[in-house]
């Protein structure tokens, strides 16, 4: 059973559900996309995948999710919330890869620098509203400065994000909700960990 803590964030408590192994390698810290929770059956899996990795996980529930709102907030409070709860992880001294599902994965890559992590692994990104393609959020993609994975749906209506140097796109059949196949996202997900390290 992983254990809850209760963060502290300029925005109100957000909350940690801490999945520890013995003699973790690395940590993980996963956040949630924004109509969902961390229960998405591909975080489960990313859980699982990080283990076989050597890796201890955290899952981040922001702020308005823990306060009952189903309405995300504002991309600048969702950052500042998360950098606060990442910094008060009971994971000194471990290197860090951070990363989510949709809104979660725009959140990890926007503050992958404040958070000093080492990878970036993003699960379904949004790269685009659906039917917007114009309305890009591929600048948040081009601003990380360390290792990428993606694991997207090959339906997805919020678009394909391109490979590049140091980004890895892994495809799996399915949508926005990658539970096409998620013998694949784990398998992908376990391997870019340890080439991470």
């Amino acid at each position: 059973m992983p254990t809850t803590l209760d963060l502290d964030t300029p925005h109100g408590p957000a909350r940690a559900h801490l999945h520890e192994i013995d003699s973790p390698r690395l940590a993980v810290v996963l956040g949630h996309g924004a109509g969902g929770g961390v229960t998405a059956r591909d975080l489960v899996k990313a859980t699982g995948a990080a283990h076989d990795a050597g890796a201890t996980v955290a899952l981040i529930e922001q702020p308005y999710r823990v306060a009952g709102r189903r309405s995300p907030a504002p991309a600048h409070q969702l950052d500042a919330a998360w950098i606060a709860a990442v910094e008060q992880l009971p994971i000194t001294g471990l290197p860090l890869v951070t990363g989510g599902r949709s809104a979660g994965a725009r959140v990890a890559c926007r503050t992958a620098r404040d958070t000093r992590s080492i990878g970036v692994l993003c699960l379904a990104f949004p790269l685009h509203p659906p039917g917007r393609p114009e309305k890009t959020r591929l600048p948040e993609l081009e601003a990380v400065e360390v290792p990428v994975l993606i694991v997207q749906g090959t339906s997805d209506p919020f678009g394909m994000p391109p490979q590049a140097a140091g980004r890895e796109v892994v495809t799996v059949p399915g949508n926005h909700s990658l539970t096409g196949d998620l013998k694949t996202l784990a398998a992908a997900t376990t391997a870019w960990l340890e080439r991470l390290l």
